[in-house]
């Protein structure tokens, strides 16, 4: 297992698969810990953002507006940065729309939609779910993994059952607003599996620029076509949605991918994957604190379930990767 089938973020993180062939430069345990924490906070809040974003914005229109903001700042600074525009071959477009259409469009998309229902707290343990979803798309696809992965992969959707089934009715939620979030979490899942498949950008950060813009612009084109308009944005928009609107194109997309880039760059992809289980604590912990969102215990115990079961998954598929590497093959 190489470094990009690793669980990228549950959330915005997704992004981050363009990133995996980063060479890695070591740097002291001290340095690495300010961007990680800007990594679980800002990945771990951007649950709350949405639910917020969602009280008076369109959910489509929100968040096509927030990725097309922060892709088209992202390019920008790259081209005057660096004197010239970033170029991308035809093929590694071809493989950014795919990917941007599943991560972002289906994927944020349908969490953004679903959080006008879902809790945010209820919504992230659902996403925490996703690397347990890129297990099964690897074993479809011919992979054979090791019985303890296999084994937290079957503890995992133990805690989906449970919150889908149970967790979502003590809160007043459907069961199809539920299995939305789900399959959220699959499209997650299936874009961050093929882009460690597709040919992708080298260039990490304008890769995931065009990624966004691509994404953003596609979650735009569909907003009238579900009935949202356009103008609603402006007309009806509230100003505590336009902050979380503006805090979730800067922070949790600009500036969180700016820091987990640095950190493939500079720390162990097992110390960069905490933020797997990480993220759906900090994203309950604020859903109740903030917007009074209820932690119940069958919440409790089904989220606990997911977190130890990609915990489990991603301690034993890191052993794996590193296996081959000790005994002088490469991973």
């Amino acid at each position: 297992m190489s470094q990009a089938d690793l669980p990228s973020t549950p959330a915005d993180g997704a992004l981050g698969t363009v990133a995996s062939t980063v060479a890695l430069r070591p740097a002291p345990g001290r340095a690495v810990w300010i961007p990680l924490g800007i990594v679980y906070i800002a990945w771990g809040s951007t649950y709350l953002g949405i639910r917020v974003m969602d009280r008076t914005i369109p959910p489509l229109l929100g968040a096509g507006v927030r990725f097309v903001a922060a892709g088209a700042v992202m390019f920008a600074v790259i081209s005057v940065w660096r004197g010239r525009l970033p170029r991308v071959a035809r093929r590694e477009l071809a493989s950014l729309a795919v990917v941007s259409v599943l991560l972002l469009t289906a994927g944020n998309g349908g969490v953004t939609v679903a959080e006008r229902h879902v809790p945010s707290g209820l919504a992230a343990l659902l996403v925490a779910s996703m690397p347990l979803w890129i297990l099964v798309i690897r074993t479809l696809a011919g992979d054979r993994p090791r019985r303890a992965t296999l084994g937290g992969l079957a503890i995992g959707f133990v805690g989906v059952g449970l919150l889908v089934l149970r967790g979502g009715q003590e809160q007043g939620v459907s069961v199809p607003h539920m299995l939305f979030v789900v399959g959220a979490a699959l499209c997650w899942a299936l874009g961050s599996w093929l882009a460690s498949r597709l040919p992708m950008p080298s260039d990490a950060t304008a890769g995931t620029a065009i990624e966004m813009l691509i994404g953003g612009a596609v979650l735009v084109g569909l907003s009238p076509l579900s009935g949202e308009h356009w103008s609603a944005l402006a007309a009806h928009a509230s100003a505590d949605s336009l902050i979380a609107l503006g805090y979730l194109a800067l922070f949790g997309s600009i500036l969180a991918f700016t820091a987990y880039v640095w950190l493939l760059q500079h720390a162990p992809i097992s110390q960069i994957s905490t933020y797997a289980y990480v993220n759906p604590v900090v994203a309950v912990t604020l859903g109740a604190v903030v917007l009074g969102e209820r932690i119940t215990a069958v919440t409790l115990l089904g989220g606990v379930i997911i977190v130890v079961a990609v915990a489990v998954v991603i301690r034993a598929e890191s052993r794996t990767s590193s296996a081959p590497a000790q005994r002088g093959r490469p991973s």
